[in-house]
């Protein structure tokens, strides 16, 4: 078996610069926290929606607004854009002490939002982001997951991805973005359970539309068969997810977007927003603390 490729906490992925994150490391431990600037673009659409409104100084008579009780769907489309920052900002500073400084670690099958919703989470609470697929990259110096199957092996890669959740598990403040087969290897699950572990719960198709829309070159595990792009994902990911469905449930938190979309009436999963995701993990991460503790106290 091929040796894995390993590395501490002084490797490169923590020292040098990293641009396509948009944050600097300093040292060992000492991540900086990026802001991804979700909190400017919506002060920068509160100032736009004050450029409509007429002065009182001016030369020009007012314009005449007749009253219209049906709002346009850029209008709605904003204000519930704008309700959604305020309730996860809010939301993070409730959520923000029961974490005492620990990782959340998120967890999911390829194409289910993870890295998405972990920069919305770490920008909002103020943490740092991490994506342990680009840190093995960065540790064997291949510039691509696909690359790192083709050129070695797929035992390879899970060796150093757990490396890389090893060396995580000793930092603070963190989120992490983990790939989709993170889950099957029990001593990630030692890795992780240092921290809080979300498991973004997709459905399987709204997951192979996805991948199909953008291809799956990218996929290693899908990459293989010929064939319409949907079906071939569909096909495999339902082969995987048999795979690791026992191992999902391991997480401390779930967030089913299923459920989430019923209760919102929505049809399609596609529809729901990664802020509302992020909004539903933080609920759910609350409501778990709070339940501990209450079962502590009993």
């Amino acid at each position: 078996m091929e040796a894995s490729v390993g590395f501490s906490l002084k490797s490169s992925y923590l020292i040098n610069n990293d641009n396509k994150y948009g944050r600097k490391y300093t040292g060992i431990g000492r991540v900086s926290t990026v802001h991804l600037g979700f909190q400017r673009s919506q002060t920068v659409n509160l100032v736009d929606l004050t450029r409509n409104r007429v002065s009182i100084k001016s030369k020009n008579p007012p314009l005449k607004i007749s009253r219209c009780h049906k709002k346009s769907a850029a209008s709605v489309e904003l204000h519930n854009s704008v309700d959604e920052a305020l309730i996860l900002k809010r939301k993070s500073q409730e959520v923000l002490p029961y974490l005492n400084e620990r990782c959340i670690y998120l967890v999911g099958m390829m194409g289910s939002g993870k890295t998405t919703v972990g920069k919305i989470l770490s920008q909002v609470l103020g943490y740092s982001f991490f994506d342990s697929d680009k840190m093995v990259e960065q540790a064997v110096g291949i510039s691509s997951v696909a690359q790192i199957f083709k050129q070695h092996s797929e035992a390879f890669f899970r060796d150093n991805e757990s490396e890389v959740l090893r060396d995580l598990s000793t930092m603070r403040r963190l989120v992490v973005a983990t790939g989709g087969g993170a889950v099957i290897r029990p001593v990630n699950w030692k890795y992780m359970k240092q921290g809080v572990s979300v498991w973004l719960d997709v459905p399987l198709d709204a997951l192979a539309r996805r991948i199909a829309a953008v291809g799956t070159a990218s996929r290693p595990l899908l990459d293989e068969e010929s064939g319409d792009a949907y079906t071939k994902a569909f096909a495999k990911l339902t082969a995987l997810f048999e795979q690791r469905s026992d191992a999902y449930p391991n997480a401390d938190i779930r967030v089913s977007l299923e459920d989430m979309a019923a209760k919102q009436g929505l049809n399609d999963v596609s529809a729901l927003t990664p802020t509302a995701i992020a909004i539903e993990a933080l609920l759910k991460m609350e409501t778990s603390f709070a339940e501990k503790i209450a079962v502590r106290n009993s």
